[in-house]
């Protein structure tokens, strides 16, 4: 709570960093899977330390799947950012496109039911975007902000829940929501499995440029907002995914500026320092389009010049200017592959 950190080496039974204030880390990003800073080294959180630590912070910390059905996906933006609002924590992050045979696999509880086959034909009719959320009590506490099943119910009975806001009726009902722990558990292992390969990606690799929310804005809660802006512009998110990145990853996709940016090492350092949100935006002219909606580097610079673009609303300096975009018009494809191709497997 006084912002201070240090780490002791189990293995080798010694000190390996003293208490000392970090301004970067906030009591929300020590969960079991992220990766942060600390004084410029990469740290991965695998395990609680002792079980002292998990009784204590597991109940905190549970995790269950939500998902934005195809119905909804025009409000990604406005539901992501709802989420956020609500105090949940976004730590995994996917749109797929489910066929059939996958959709049936996800919702095999509802074997035998008479809405089956409906609810299997919506739900592979376009893509979804899966998300593991996190927080106290996260399961029941989901379900209450999804709101009743049927949405025209929940109009009556819940009108600020999501269903009552984003869905249609009772199979087009905006989002989904595991049900019971178990059900969570698996329903993430089906998203995000713990090993053997995921989901296919909806990426079109065509008419295409690249777009990453970085960690600090995903941080304070604006990856939403910035997705809404993008799609009210008319530009096609056709790809989205959260990623922690490796040093090495962010040296290698940012190689372009080292020794042309001052700022390189910081770059690599924000980019490393949480989950950043990695996106192909589609249109016509991709590249320069949308480089013209991002603005200019220099968030101060983009408020005078560009008032209304990404860098200007959501930025902060040069480093933490809200997002990257691709620059040269010939690499758009090649950074939407690095992530979605490369990285993305």
């Amino acid at each position: 709570k006084d912002g201070t950190v240090e780490m002791f080496d189990i293995k080798n039974h010694r000190m390996f960093l003293k208490k000392t204030r970090i301004e970067t880390i906030r009591p929300e990003d020590l969960y079991i899977g992220n990766t942060v800073n600390i004084l410029s080294r990469q740290m991965n959180f695998v395990d609680y330390g002792d079980d002292f630590t998990r009784a204590r912070l597991s109940h905190k910390k549970e995790r269950t799947l939500g998902m934005i059905k195809p119905d909804a996906m025009s409000k990604m933006g406005q539901i992501i950012d709802l989420i956020c609002q609500k105090g949940f924590l976004i730590t995994k992050l996917k749109m797929c496109q489910l066929n059939r045979n996958e959709a049936f696999q996800f919702y095999q509880e509802h074997q035998g039911k008479p809405f089956l086959d409906t609810l299997l034909n919506f739900v592979t009719s376009g893509p979804v975007i899966a998300f593991e959320l996190m927080g106290e009590n996260c399961v029941s506490q989901w379900r209450e902000a999804l709101g009743p099943t049927d949405s025209a119910i929940a109009r009556s009975e819940a009108p600020q829940s999501i269903r009552a806001r984003f869905g249609k009726n009772k199979t087009e009902n905006a989002c989904h929501g595991s049900d019971s722990s178990s059900s969570a558990a698996r329903e993430l292992e089906f998203f995000f499995p713990s090993n053997g390969p995921s989901r296919q990606n909806t990426a079109k690799f065509t008419d295409c440029t690249c777009c990453v929310v970085k960690p600090h804005a995903v941080k304070s809660g604006l990856a939403g907002k910035i997705i809404s802006s993008i799609l009210e512009a008319g530009f096609e998110i056709s790809m989205l995914e959260m990623f922690n990145m490796e040093k090495a990853n962010a040296e290698e996709f940012y190689e372009v500026y080292k020794g042309v940016v001052q700022e390189y090492g910081s770059m690599v350092a924000e980019l490393t320092s949480g989950p950043c949100l990695a996106m192909e935006i589609r249109a016509q002219n991709a590249p320069q389009a949308f480089r013209e909606m991002v603005g200019p580097s220099d968030p101060e610079i983009a408020r005078h010049l560009r008032p209304r673009t990404l860098r200007a609303l959501f930025g902060v300096d040069k480093v933490r200017n809200a997002v990257h975009c691709t620059d040269l018009p010939e690499d758009g494809l090649l950074e939407v592959e690095y992530f979605f191709k490369i990285l993305g497997r």
